[in-house]
Order: C-alpha cells, then structure tokens, then sequence
C-alpha cells in the first residue's frame, strides 16, 4: 500500500475547531476552544487514517499574485476574532509538540502549497488526503488526492465520485464551474443569476468554460445569454483567480514531512498549561505493549 501524505489546510481546521467549541477556558481565564479542538481533531486523523507524512499549512503575508488579478480580492473578510487571535501563538506551540510540521511562505497562499505539495506527492508514488472544507481544492481530486471534509462529528472523505455527487461535475470542471459562481468569501463576482444547478447544467452540455463562452449567443435563454455574454473577461479573470497553483518551489521535501513521536513532555506541560485533564490523562497512560506506544500517544483509542 503506498504511503498516505496528511495536508492540514491550517486556518480551516483552526475556525472550525473555534466554532465547533464555543465556550472553553483554561485555568488562567484565557479562551482554549480552539486549541482543544484543533489537538483533539490532529489526534483522531493520525490514528484514523495512520499517515506516514504530515503537515499544517498557513497563509503568511497578502496574495500578491491574486489582488494584481483583483485588488478587492479578500478585501471584506473580517478580522480574526480576539478570542481566536490570543490563541494562535498556542496552536503552534501544540503543533511543534505534536512534531507536525509548520508550512509557510511569505506571499504565498495555503492553498497553493497544499495543491503544489499534493500532486508533487501523488506524482510520486503517495496517496495524498487534505483536511480542509475549501471546496477549491476539489479541482486537484484524483485518484491518489482525496478530501477530509469535517462535517460535524464526522469526517467525510471527499473523491471524484464525491465531486459527481455534490456538485455533478468532473474534478477537471470545478475551476470553470466555480469561475461561473464566484466566491462571496473570497469578493469574487459570479455570473448574475447562475447558481449550482445552472453552472453545472452549462458545463454539462458544453464540458468548458471556453466551449460554453464561445457558444453563449446560441443558449435559448435571453438572460442567460446576455449574462454570460457580458460577463466573458470577469469569468476568466475568475479563472485565474480560483486556479490553485501545482507548480511552486516545493517549501518542504516529502521526507522531511514524515511523522515523529510527539514531544511528549512539551505535550504534557501544554496540556496542563491549558487544563486539558482528559488529554493529559490519555498522554500519561502507559501504552499496551503490542499496540505501538507512538500511534498510541495521538490517541488511537
């Protein structure tokens, strides 16, 4: 069985975690949900899904590429919450103790290095999950790249049939079908009425973005058609924007993402730092002897 590589899409599993768990302080008064579930999230999918490489990746600086394409791009997203932001310098902390390795370069958004490490690995003999419920990453779906989505308590995991399912499109139509919808979040303008159902109609019947743009003036309806005809440069604009980027320097060798014992004295003083009693229990326990004490630590049972 190959290799599995675990790309953490950092500040999506950290505002999840945060939202999951709203109220959870530790013995200083300091908020800690976030760090909770952030830790309780790392040691459930090292123990599920049992990766030989690991890594959390986070945006460091303004995508400087995407706001030449569109200087609002991003531009309303509220800051980070107080509570949130006080326990950042904590969830690194967690990560360097849990030997999980931080990723990050200047200028360069999270999502581009995740895809960069992701198809470089899949090229290379790894099967590769991304934990991340950023539906841009669906466009690098493969049959060695799926998805962790956290849904709940539950994790989904995300495929080309996945893909189908939600959406009804191909993995290879999710850049021209999310270019047709825009992205709210990120202040990208969609096509005046065209929603899921639409787009994926269009892509469907004329399989690109280009085949649909060069065929708008035959679409029966005349709204639509004005639409999309008005609306051709803000699409591939669009493109441009949403297309996540394969092809950076890798920041990180494969190898060097390998997965390590935790620290786990560092480990054990967080948790009592932040009043993680069951965690620290759990960290304390003497591991079976058949069982293999380093999964055991990230908490298989």
């Amino acid at each position: 069985m190959p290799d599995t590589l675990l790309l953490l899409d950092a500040y999506s599993l950290i505002y999840r975690a945060f939202y999951a768990i709203r109220s959870l302080t530790g013995p200083d008064g300091q908020p800690v949900n976030a760090i909770y579930g952030l830790t309780k999230m790392l040691r459930k999918m090292a123990a599920d899904y049992q990766p030989a490489c690991w890594g959390a990746v986070f945006d460091l600086g303004a995508p400087q590429k995407r706001l030449k394409i569109l200087p609002s791009y991003k531009i309303q997203r509220p800051p980070t919450p107080p509570d949130l932001d006080r326990q950042l310098p904590a969830i690194r902390e967690i990560l360097t103790a849990m030997r999980v390795s931080i990723i990050e370069k200047e200028g360069e958004e999270a999502d581009d290095i995740v895809a960069t490490l992701a198809v470089y690995a899949a090229g290379n003999g790894y099967d590769v999950l991304i934990a991340s419920n950023d539906k841009d990453f669906m466009q690098i779906v493969s049959p060695q790249v799926r998805l962790l989505r956290p849904n709940g308590k539950e994790t989904v995991i995300c495929d080309a049939g996945g893909v189908q399912e939600r959406y009804g499109i191909r993995p290879d139509q999710v850049i021209d079908f999310l270019s047709l919808l825009g992205d709210a979040v990120d202040n990208i303008p969609g096509v005046p009425g065209v929603g899921e159902k639409t787009a994926a109609q269009l892509l469907q019947r004329y399989g690109t973005l280009e085949n649909l743009l060069a065929h708008a003036s035959e679409i029966p309806k005349p709204k639509l058609q004005e639409a999309l005809m008005a609306s051709g440069e803000q699409i591939r604009a669009n493109r441009r924007l949403i297309a996540l980027q394969t092809d950076l320097p890798l920041p990180v060798t494969i190898e060097a993402l390998k997965i390590m014992p935790p620290d786990t004295v560092a480990l054990a003083e967080l948790f009592r730092r932040f009043g993680f009693k069951s965690l620290l229990a759990e960290l304390e326990k003497p591991a079976a002897p058949s069982s293999g004490a380093d999964l055991d630590l990230f908490g298989s049972k």
